[in-house]
């Protein structure tokens, strides 16, 4: 989850939320991303669809069997939709979001019986780092401050 904070310090770094994500199989990590949807112009430039995509080329498949995403912020529909996509197996994040979040806060997308997949889910990891990470930035925002 460390790594995944470092991530997320890139994404303010460059004015996009200070979301980050890694995907580890076994203890390598094989995917890594942090938002970039201001940098990039794309809306799908979410840090967990960077992250799944890379570790998708680096193990060869679309299915990622066997590896664990850890990102700062619960997924929203988006994201969570991926994750079954890709048969994920595991998701830990650290900080609920009560507006998008799809892993139980808003919808529940990630253990729904009615899809094909579901993801187990471990939440509150490192929250109140992630947490601070998303404060910092918005506030910056409200306040006319720079985010960095």
């Amino acid at each position: 989850m460390r790594e995944a904070l470092a991530e997320a310090e890139q994404a303010l770094a460059h004015g996009d939320v200070p979301v980050g994500a890694v995907v580890m199989h076994g203890r390598t990590i094989v995917g890594r991303g942090h938002n970039r949807r201001e940098a990039d112009a794309d809306p799908t430039a979410h840090a967990e669809m960077i992250a799944l995509r890379e570790a998708a080329r680096m193990l060869g498949g679309w299915r990622l069997a066997g590896v664990t995403l850890y990102c700062t912020l619960e997924p929203c529909p988006m994201c969570a939709g991926a994750m079954v996509l890709a048969r994920l197996p595991r998701l830990v994040y650290g900080a609920d979001d009560p507006k998008m979040g799809a892993a139980g806060s808003v919808v529940e997308l990630l253990r729904d019986p009615r899809l094909n997949h579901q993801v187990a889910v471990t939440r509150g990891v490192l929250a109140e780092e992630s947490q601070a990470l998303l404060e910092r930035f918005f506030a910056g925002l409200r306040g006319g401050q720079s985010i960095e």
